[in-house]
């Protein structure tokens, strides 16, 4: 018989235990060099070069509220490349793909968090693990805002010459 549950990708993001879908997830990929227009700030770092194609970097931290937007991330940080590449979270640590039994997952009241960000709470052992809704991450305004400037870094990115 199958095992029922679910797969997650457990982050570290500011010493919060959080989890993202695995099926949400397409790439775990260490720190690179991000193109920070003058436009970014807070809690958007920047912009990675995805073959010719600007990605969206958010800070997950300054973004649920957890720390101010990080200047310098941290040693072992990590980008969290989502699936159809439409942004890449930037967290502390991605700790360690699992899957947890349905009985282990409770879903969370979607009034309790900003913009019902938290579906679900994970029970691992003795942990409480906040499991995020990547679409649910950013409002309405917030993702139309991004859309809007990584437009802007497309422009930017395709100005410049082929062959440097």
């Amino acid at each position: 018989m199958a095992s029922s549950g679910s797969a997650y990708l457990l982050l570290d993001v500011a010493g919060t235990a959080c989890a993202l879908p695995r099926g949400a997830v397409a790439e775990i990929l260490p720190l690179p060099d991000l193109h920070a227009p003058p436009a970014s700030g807070g809690w958007l770092t920047g912009f990675l070069n995805l073959g010719g194609t600007p990605i969206p970097v958010v800070d997950l931290a300054a973004l649920l509220g957890l720390r101010p937007a990080v200047a310098t991330p941290g040693l072992y940080a990590h980008l969290v490349l989502m699936q159809g590449a439409a942004a890449a979270y930037l967290v502390d640590r991605a700790a360690d793909l699992t899957r947890v039994p349905d009985s282990a997952i409770r879903p969370a009241e979607a009034a309790d968090t900003l913009n019902g960000c938290v579906a679900a709470e994970l029970v691992l052992g003795e942990r409480l693990v906040h499991a995020l809704a990547p679409e649910r991450l950013l409002t309405v305004q917030e993702r139309a805002r991004v859309e809007a400037l990584t437009r802007a870094a497309a422009k930017r990115l395709a100005a410049l010459p082929q062959s440097l």
